[in-house]
């Protein structure tokens, strides 16, 4: 069966009617909704640095830093998620099926986290460190929350890692804007991927890890370095990939094919978000059919479909409407693989 979800984060502000929707159109594999609209703090950076046990940060003139203490933002991001748990465990209590939770991946955070007076994590070895062993650390003790509230659940953490082709590629500006950071070498990327996915897969629960970028590779050499990056000759069967399908190049068609050879997952995403379009189930279903021709053989039981990004930007109605075609084409494409 071909599986459907989303992929985080949604518009509005309530979390309440967020965590329904979810609940309505993926019933057999929701997500925790993100909301971005409710303020830094719930946004990308202020949601990795609200984790549990994170390293003390602060938001100062618009950017998150590292500090001494938790600042005013930093406590109102940890106060959020546990505000969000609450609200989750009461309205998903029962609730039996895949559930996916997603968490800022170590070198996006890196990429958008500063450090006072010293610019970005990214331009400091110790700091990239630090944060991705504190990364890893936060997001096991979330999943192992995660899996007390939701007991019928089979956990999925998503990695997002919107930043990583930059980094790679030495695009990222540093704060002033005139300079470029250096590119960080790929042993280093694939350390700080593989410390927090070594961390999540320690919590019993977890089904599977899922590394998420709707940004195309810009980094060293053809293609994305999936097999590097995720551990090469390691067990990465439950260790997926998920991406923007427009964003694809042929080489990385290659990589997703080999990683699919293992039994990995891997989240089509399908249905386009950069302008909010509603593309009905037919289309959704075609694109995901073109795709696996390129893929090669991908068992349905491997497959997901879903947005290739957020949807933080649409209109609540449109979300509604475009969910509701995502999850009619997923059934289509059940349906014709089993022919």
């Amino acid at each position: 069966m071909v599986a459907v979800t989303g992929l985080g984060s949604l518009p509005g502000t309530d979390f309440g009617a967020a965590v329904r929707l979810v609940a309505d159109k993926f019933g057999d594999f929701a997500h925790l909704p993100e909301l971005p609209a409710r303020g830094p703090w719930a946004a990308f950076t202020g949601r990795g640095l609200g984790l549990p046990s994170g390293l003390p940060a602060q938001l100062a003139a618009g950017e998150w830093q590292l500090s001494d203490t938790p600042g005013i933002d930093q406590r109102r991001a940890r106060a959020t998620w546990r505000d969000d748990l609450e609200q989750l465990e009461e309205q998903l209590a029962g609730y039996h099926g895949r559930f996916k939770v997603a968490v800022a991946g170590p070198w996006s955070l890196a990429a958008t986290t500063g450090v006072v007076n010293a610019g970005r994590v990214l331009a400091d070895r110790g700091a990239r460190r630090d944060l991705a062993q504190s990364l890893a650390a936060s997001a096991s003790e979330l999943v192992a929350d995660l899996a007390r509230r939701l007991p019928g659940a089979q956990l999925v953490v998503q990695l997002d890692e919107p930043a990583l082709p930059a980094v790679a590629a030495g695009a990222v500006p540093t704060p002033g804007g005139f300079f470029r950071h250096r590119s960080i070498d790929l042993p280093e990327l694939a350390e700080g991927i593989q410390t927090v996915v070594a961390a999540v897969r320690e919590v019993g629960r977890v089904e599977g890890v899922v590394l998420h970028s709707c940004a195309p590779w810009s980094g060293p050499g053809a293609g994305w370095p999936l097999k590097t990056l995720l551990g090469a000759g390691g067990d990465t069967a439950d260790v997926g990939f998920s991406f923007d399908l427009t964003q694809l190049a042929t080489a990385d068609f290659d990589a997703v094919a080999e990683l699919a050879q293992s039994g990995a997952a891997i989240y089509l995403g399908v249905l386009p978000t950069t302008t909010p379009a509603v593309v009905r189930s037919d289309e959704l279903r075609r694109r995901a059919l073109r795709a696996l021709d390129q893929l090669g053989g991908i068992g349905s039981e491997q497959l997901v479909i879903t947005p290739a990004c957020g949807l933080a930007g649409w209109p609540a109605p449109m979300v509604s409407e475009a969910l509701t075609e995502l999850v009619s084409a997923g059934r289509q494409l059940t349906e014709e693989l089993a022919d």
